[in-house]
């Protein structure tokens, strides 16, 4: 079975083939976007805290939390930060939750004050990194992203990137880490700049799938990087890699066409059972005067996971 399980307090989320797509919410991380860096530096959260309710509200399975502020000395500021930002989304939202952070000091530290069973992205396949990160999984039973680069850099062979996956869940294994703990991001190239970039994610998915039998991810925005109308191109590849085998992704789920993109997919992949969820998204749908297509703003009656324990979600990625 290739079932990776994370939770929340209260909330467990299964990836999985035969599961919903997982949408993971990207927003909370400064990475360029200098007004919310300048915010969380200043101990300012509220940005953090409407990310937060918005991409819940907009159908996110999950929320991934990077705090890395700044390049100049993240060992020392990113550990306090992150948890920091941590706790105060976790006790805002009951989603599982991604730890993201390329420090393992800041990794281990939020480890320590997370609530049920995140996902931690990243791992990569260099040597240090592996030898950093792995010990933590397999120290806190938690999943993590391993993401096909190694010491020589990002390859554009698509062969490579797979033995760099291969290496990792081989690896993780020495640690006692089961293949299913481990969601491989195989590194989307922007087709702006790699005209085969779609063609290479797709194979290299459906390899990950049948020989690796492990779960996938990415940052979904990676496809369109460079091009005008990024939304329309990242809407197109969301069915594409679905139907390839690919079982989440690190995007934005306040876009209504790529999240829309998702439940259609769902629906035809057959992981929403009956069409449940799209029609209790969907029901209140009309078609704008101009011939574009509206529809209600309503999150959906189901993201994907179960709930365990008697706490309601407390819900309001963007």
């Amino acid at each position: 079975m290739t079932r990776t399980i994370v939770a929340s307090a209260s909330r467990e989320v299964v990836i999985d083939f035969d599961q919903p797509f997982c949408v993971i919410g990207e927003r909370i991380n400064p990475t360029g976007r200098r007004k919310l860096a300048a915010e969380m530096v200043a101990g300012n959260f509220d940005t953090v805290k409407s990310d937060a309710l918005a991409q819940v509200a907009a159908g996110a399975t999950m929320l991934d939390v990077n705090a890395g502020v700044t390049a100049v000395d993240p060992n020392a500021t990113e550990p306090g930060l992150l948890v920091q930002t941590l706790e105060i989304v976790q006790d805002l939202v009951d989603v599982p939750l991604s730890i993201d952070s390329s420090v393992s000091a800041a990794i281990e530290a939020a480890l320590k004050v997370a609530r049920g069973r995140p996902l931690v992205n990243s791992v990569t396949g260099e040597e240090e990194k592996l030898e950093a990160i792995l010990p933590l999984i397999r120290k806190y039973d938690v999943p993590v992203v391993a993401i096909s680069n190694d010491e020589t850099g990002i390859s554009e062979d698509p062969d490579i990137r797979f033995e760099v996956a291969k290496k990792i869940v081989q690896r993780a294994a020495d640690h006692g880490i089961p293949a299913h703990d481990i969601v491989v991001d195989p590194l989307v190239m922007p087709i702006g700049a790699m005209g085969t970039a779609g063609q290479q994610v797709f194979r290299l998915l459906r390899r990950l799938r049948e020989e690796l039998k492990v779960n996938t991810t990415c940052g979904l925005s990676n496809i369109s990087f460079g091009l005008p109308h990024r939304h329309g191109i990242n809407a197109g590849f969301i069915p594409m890699v679905i139907g390839a085998g690919m079982t989440s992704a690190i995007m934005n789920p306040c876009r209504p066409q790529e999240m829309e993109m998702v439940r259609a997919a769902n629906v035809l992949n057959g992981t929403d059972p009956n069409c449940q969820n799209w029609i209790m998204t969907y029901r209140d749908h009309q078609p704008a005067a101009s011939g574009e297509a509206v529809a209600a703003a309503a999150a959906p009656a189901s993201s994907g996971g179960r709930r365990r324990g008697g706490r309601d979600a407390r819900r309001a990625r963007g």
